[in-house]
């Protein structure tokens, strides 16, 4: 048999850059990385530019992508109006399989990334844990649209589709505004070195809550499995570290490991303290020969302050793709640890 051939769409954002590298990392695969720069990761691959928002440029960027096997599809875009927002990236999505099935008549397999919005996570108290089964919530949702488009699109095709849904991905990652350990990495930096409380910053719901994340490199392995495994075709896994955290428990080993006073929670907006403070990071950067690096690259500001807004549990049952073979499990608190110092030696942050 011929060795998979893996296109993976929005290869810079948080979720593709780590599945670039792992699989170009383990040999099995031909890798294709399809975004607008190329991922910052080692490995072999190639990359191809491509504006996947536009059909016509997206069908003559990949249109030399003859033996596609797999498409990853991890592309999103940020739009503020609700329904250019799911319009967008929809029609995304449409351009990009589209064009590969055009390009790459042996496609056997098309993965979806969604997220636990899949359940109305952001818009208030949900069933939980969260099932694959469970009904829609009331509402629109661009993940409807772009998995009733897939299921729609691959009825009577050769090929197959599955979906992941994480959430809170984590990893060693810079760029993407929802990383939620870079932002806490900045955050307790940023107090260690100004003085300011290491508080919680949420609602007092937000700080008992029971809440989960996804290891990025968990996710990657996952997403490989999901793609490969015969069982797993055309349904939706969800997938996270598979334990639970409550920010009360964990708080005090984030204060330890960045060697700050652990002060009570006080709602406070890090879309508001947090960029007041990029003169004093401008310093950090220097004082440290750190990278290059400007404060509003790295805290997603607004995405903390929706995490930690939240004043109900977020917990997803993963136990369908645990029956299913896929068994791995990462610790949460030993995540954020491991990442806090992953990006202090790599210069990210003092």
């Amino acid at each position: 048999m011929t060795r998979p051939v893996a296109v993976i769409a929005g290869a810079t954002g948080i979720t593709g850059r780590y599945l670039t590298a792992h699989l170009a990392a383990g040999g099995a695969w031909d890798v294709i990385a399809v975004s607008r720069r190329p991922p910052d990761v080692d490995g072999r691959f190639t990359h191809v530019a491509a504006d996947l928002s536009d059909a016509s440029a997206a069908r003559a960027a990949l249109a030399a992508v003859s033996g596609a096997t797999h498409l990853f599809y991890c592309a999103f875009v940020q739009d503020p109006d609700p329904v250019a927002h799911r319009q967008r990236n929809t029609a995304m999505l449409v351009n990009a399989v589209e064009a590969l099935e055009a390009a790459s008549p042996g496609l056997r397999h098309v993965h979806l990334v969604e997220g636990t919005k899949w359940y109305g996570s952001h818009l208030g108290p949900f069933t939980t844990p969260a099932k694959e089964r469970h009904p829609r919530h009331a509402g629109e949702n661009f993940y409807f649209d772009q998995q009733d488009w897939l299921e729609a699109r691959q009825a009577g095709r050769p090929w197959t589709w599955s979906a992941v849904r994480p959430h809170a991905v984590c990893g060693l990652s810079v760029g993407s505004p929802m990383n939620l350990s870079l932002l806490l990495a900045v955050y307790g930096s940023l107090c260690k070195a100004t003085g300011e409380a290491f508080c919680h910053p949420g609602a007092p719901e937000n700080w008992t809550a029971l809440y989960q994340c996804t290891d990025s490199g968990l996710l990657a392995r996952g997403m490989e499995w999901i793609a490969t495994a015969p069982a797993c075709a055309n349904q939706a896994f969800n997938l996270t570290n598979g334990d639970l955290i409550r920010w009360r428990d964990l708080w005090p080993r984030l204060a330890d490991f960045f060697e700050v006073p652990l002060a009570p929670p006080s709602p406070r907006r890090l879309a508001d303290f947090l960029p007041a403070l990029a003169p004093r990071w401008d310093a950090l950067v220097r004082e440290h020969g750190l990278q290059p690096y400007g404060l509003h690259q790295l805290a997603g500001c607004a995405f903390g302050d929706f995490v930690f807004g939240s004043r109900w549990d977020i917990v997803s049952d993963v136990g369908r793709i645990r029956r299913l073979g896929f068994c791995e499990a990462v610790d949460t608190e030993e995540m954020f640890l491991r990442q806090f110092a992953a990006f202090r030696a790599a210069r990210v942050i003092p």
